[in-house]
């Protein structure tokens, strides 16, 4: 509840007239309520300060569109006829030094596909759930991407971004 003033943003949400102009005939605007078939660079979603709505992302700016690039990675890689060459296509090192110095050798890129396709509310007291299987348009698909390197005594699985920024290791 937001007291006793009145919340209103301003957005005009499927076609109809909005409270403060009347106005029904304008698209929907940009923002949190735009039309769905906006594009945009993606932005998870983060934490707000003290409840208030914030659009500020603190990652710096090469990260903020990273689960894109990965995507694209994923999407490629899947069907590259030489996946060797486009590892290196890619600049991700086959052995390298991480920070520290160790040396680091790729054993294999990891892809998996995950699809949510329900979701359960637990009862209150702890009873129980409730399941609710999820309608197509609320259906969410998602890929992990993974370089599994082994350091001499543990395999460590690295993101695309910490791949490439690992030194290549000279033969």
């Amino acid at each position: 509840m937001h007291g006793s003033h009145n919340h209103h943003h301003g957005h005009i949400q499927d076609g109809a007239p909005d409270k403060d102009t009347g106005d029904a005939g304008a698209p929907p605007r940009a923002g949190h309520n735009a039309a769905s078939n906006a594009t945009q660079w993606q932005t998870p979603h983060l934490p707000h300060a003290h409840g208030e709505h914030t659009h500020d992302d603190p990652r710096p700016d090469h990260a903020k569109d990273m689960d894109l690039v990965e995507a694209a990675f994923c999407e490629a890689f899947a069907v590259a006829s030489d996946p060797t060459s486009f590892l290196r296509l890619a600049g991700i090192p086959f052995e390298a030094l991480d920070a520290d110095g160790a040396r680091l050798v790729l054993l294999r890129v990891e892809q998996q596909s995950t699809t949510d396709l329900g979701s359960v509310t637990p009862h209150l007291g702890g009873g129980g759930f409730r399941y609710a299987p999820l309608p197509a348009k609320l259906a969410s698909a998602r890929n992990e991407l993974a370089f599994a390197y082994f350091d001499g005594s543990v395999l460590r699985r690295l993101t695309l971004e910490d791949a490439k920024a690992l030194a290549h290791a000279v033969a």
